[in-house]
C-alpha cells in the first residue's frame, strides 16, 4: 500500500504538478508537504486556496487509502469536502497532516490540519474530507 500511496496519489499527476511529497506514513495518518513556488500564489508570496485545497485532497485521499485493505478496495473518490482557512500560507512549504478519524465500510472521514514548514509553523487551514472507497 505504500507504493500506492506514494507513487499513484502523493506522486499522481497533480502532486507532481505541485511538487508534493510524503512526510510521513501511518495506518489512517498521512503528511504530506507542498513546496512553496512563486507559480502556486495569487499576489506577492500568499498560496492561493486552490493549491491548499488540492493539498488537503491529496493528503486525506492518501491517509484513507494507507490504512485500506488492499484485497477490499479498488477505487475511491472524495464526496464532501470542508475547509476553513485561518491565515496565509505565506512563502513556506506547506505541510498537510491528514487522519482518518472515522472508517466506515465505504465511508471514511479524515481531518486535515495544514501547516507552514517552519519552526514556528502557524496553522493555515483545517478542514474535513469524506472519501468513498470500495
Amino acid at each position: 500500500m505504500e507504493s500506492l500511496v506514494r507513487e499513484c496519489i502523493v506522486e499522481g499527476p497533480l502532486g507532481k504538478l505541485l511538487g508534493m511529497s510524503v512526510e510521513a506514513l501511518e495506518p489512517e495518518r498521512v503528511a504530506v508537504r507542498m513546496p512553496f513556488r512563486p507559480e502556486i500564489t495569487t499576489h506577492g508570496d500568499m498560496v492561493h486556496g486552490g493549491a491548499i485545497a488540492s493539498l488537503i485532497d491529496v493528503a486525506a485521499t492518501a491517509s484513507v487509502w494507507y490504512g485500506a485493505d488492499p484485497d477490499k478496495v479498488r477505487r475511491g473518490t472524495t464526496v464532501g469536502f470542508t475547509v476553513n482557512y485561518l491565515a496565509a500560507g505565506r512563502g513556506t512549504d506547506l505541510i498537510a497532516d491528514a487522519r482518518v478519524i472515522n472508517r466506515g465500510n465505504s465511508l471514511c472521514v479524515c481531518e486535515v490540519k495544514v501547516r507552514g514548514a517552519g519552526e514556528d509553523a502557524a496553522l493555515v487551514a483545517t478542514a474535513l474530507l469524506t472519501y468513498k472507497i470500495d
